[in-house]
């Protein structure tokens, strides 16, 4: 692990409750948390998805910022997917640890993951 990534404040919800963003559509995260080239995240395809998830849980500043983009549902549904480093990862399962329990499988599904078990 990076001594960055190791040493980055995590910003986490309340309650994953709280997480009400966006299901469908196109979104455009703001630079604080996207700096790079203007894109819009397709939500309906599962590589745009997922990879706004993972930026979005590794650079938000503020709760808000969680709340606006995140929903709980499906973060329940990709979380295993995720690219994410062991010191958020670690700290969202600590605080949620119905993530680390709830398995996901995109494969199976053919596009957004769905949970098993």
């Amino acid at each position: 692990m990076s001594r960055y990534a190791a040493a980055k404040p995590y910003v986490l919800p309340e309650s994953l409750a709280e997480l009400d963003g966006p299901t469908a559509g196109g979104v455009t995260l703001p630079r604080h948390i996207d700096w790079g080239p203007h894109y819009i995240y397709d939500l309906a395809d599962e590589a745009d998805f997922r990879l706004m998830y993972e930026r979005v849980v590794r650079e938000a500043q503020t709760r808000c910022d969680l709340n606006a983009y995140l929903n709980a549902t499906s973060l329940r549904q990709v979380w295993r997917d995720l690219f994410l480093p062991v010191a958020v990862k670690t700290a969202w399962e600590i605080r949620f640890p119905e993530l680390r329990e709830h398995g996901t499988t995109a494969a199976a599904t053919g596009g957004r993951a769905a949970p098993v078990g």
